[in-house]
């Protein structure tokens, strides 16, 4: 049952750890699998916790086998994979920081030799961080959030793209704020809006070859980087300035992952899906 809005807390790491919220987000996949990605191979970064895990399971359910990336959360990653065990799925999870180049190569390599095949890339990793002042922000942490939220999508995508066929499909998670913005969170919001255009840009480059680039862009959800990001008032506030007045859960948001991974998307690409509570942004 969707909650109007989480009581405060708060998290000093990012990510977050979903094994520390209260209450917990809702990652259960909602309806039954019909097979829709029976057979297809799933990487997704991010893919331990939050939305990632909510569509690791969700794709797990239509008959995939899934990989996913985390940053350090080895409880949540180890719960992931006993979930997708129960749903039937064979799961991989790999450590590391998609900020790096070599890693990114390495995590494709290591789904190849697993599972022998990629049909699907999720880019989702992300990292966000409120800043009372813009004279805040220094260089260093501009070039980490733009490592993690942009970068990563390139590097994942170059390691990925020499092994999709045609019929593939690429997934990158945006946000509202790249269209909305949000003053507390400039530059997260500019690494959105970059992932926008790349996922707009990338489908244009990728068509001919049959391979689907498309993004999902959530509103306010319930995953473990809102209390690792926001102070506990801001936190327990998290969802109720949007239209249906309430914070999103996970597993509210992964069926537009679903969609657009399965065949039934199949003419659709260069487009971005709004999970978001009614917000209307035009794009």
């Amino acid at each position: 049952m969707p909650i109007k809005s989480p009581p405060p807390q708060h998290q000093e790491s990012q990510p977050g750890e979903e094994h520390e919220m209260t209450p917990p987000p809702e990652f259960e996949p909602r309806h039954p699998g019909s097979g829709k990605l029976k057979g297809k191979v799933v990487l997704i970064s991010g893919g331990d916790s939050g939305i990632g895990r909510a569509v690791s399971l969700a794709m797990a359910r239509e008959g995939a086998q899934i990989a996913f990336i985390y940053l350090e959360e080895d409880e949540d990653a180890a719960d992931t994979l006993e979930l997708l065990r129960k749903e039937g799925a064979e799961g991989l999870a790999l450590k590391g920081d998609v900020g790096s180049d070599l890693f990114c190569q390495e995590a494709v390599e290591e789904t190849l030799n697993r599972f022998h095949r990629l049909d699907i890339l999720v880019n989702n990793a992300a990292e966000q961080h409120m800043r009372d002042s813009f004279d805040e922000l220094t260089e260093d942490e501009l070039d980490r959030i733009f490592r993690t939220n942009v970068y990563g999508y390139f590097f994942l995508t170059k390691a990925a793209l020499p092994h999709l066929e045609k019929g593939a499909a690429i997934i990158n998670t945006t946000s509202i704020t790249a269209y909305k913005g949000h003053p507390m969170l400039i530059d997260y919001s500019a690494t959105r809006g970059a992932v926008l255009t790349l996922t707009r840009s990338l489908s244009a480059r990728l068509v001919d070859r049959g391979i689907r680039v498309n993004g999902v862009a959530p509103g306010p959800i319930w995953t473990p980087l809102i209390p690792a990001s926001f102070d506990e008032k801001k936190t327990s506030k998290h969802g109720e300035s949007s239209p249906m007045g309430r914070v999103g859960q996970p597993n509210e948001v992964a069926p537009a992952y679903v969609f657009l991974a399965s065949d039934d998307a199949s003419y659709m690409t260069g487009q971005v899906l709004h999970p978001n509570g009614g917000t209307i942004v035009n794009g």
